[in-house]
């Protein structure tokens, strides 16, 4: 989350740009320079003996990209896709990949100032991909970064998929 070190609110407060989604009741942000681009839900293509959460591949104006249930990569209930259900498009250390989330919500703009670390436990997700937590008005957001949510050989099944 620290690639927009220059922006700055009014106050010289560090802004932090994200794109909020939403996977059930919980409520998740990223870096928005990460953020190639949101579709609708795609036609997926399953690729036999991937690793679970890849829900499979799809083809993007002409390019083959992995598409990753974030749901189910964060080990959360399985749920059924519906109108809301999007593609988030993303550059992850030069792979581009979709993650599915259950909605969009917005693109934020808080300071870096009213985020914290998180505890060791978040909502039942194992914290080594959560930068942090910020405290909105009425409500958290959790920080994930994505470039932390996989293992090297999670990278390696992925890099075979696309």
């Amino acid at each position: 989350m620290s690639d927009v070190k220059d922006k700055k609110n009014e106050s010289g407060d560090e802004l932090l740009q994200l794109v909020s989604f939403k996977i059930g009741s919980e409520e998740f942000g990223i870096d928005i320079l990460k953020v190639q681009e949101i579709n609708r839900m795609l036609e997926i293509t399953k690729i036999p003996n991937s690793p679970a959460f890849i829900e499979g591949i799809v083809n993007l104006r002409g390019r083959i990209i992995p598409v990753v249930d974030l749901r189910r990569r964060l080990n959360l209930t399985n749920i059924d896709h519906n109108k809301q259900t999007r593609i988030v498009v993303v550059d992850l250390e030069g792979r581009t990949i979709g993650f599915i989330v259950d909605e969009v919500s917005e693109v934020l703009r808080i300071p870096k100032n009213i985020t914290e670390p998180p505890p060791s436990m978040v909502a039942g997700i194992n914290s080594d991909f959560i930068t942090a937590v910020g405290k909105l008005e009425d409500r958290l957001l959790i920080l994930l970064d994505l470039d932390k949510i996989f293992t090297m050989e999670e990278k390696e099944s992925i890099d075979k998929t696309s």
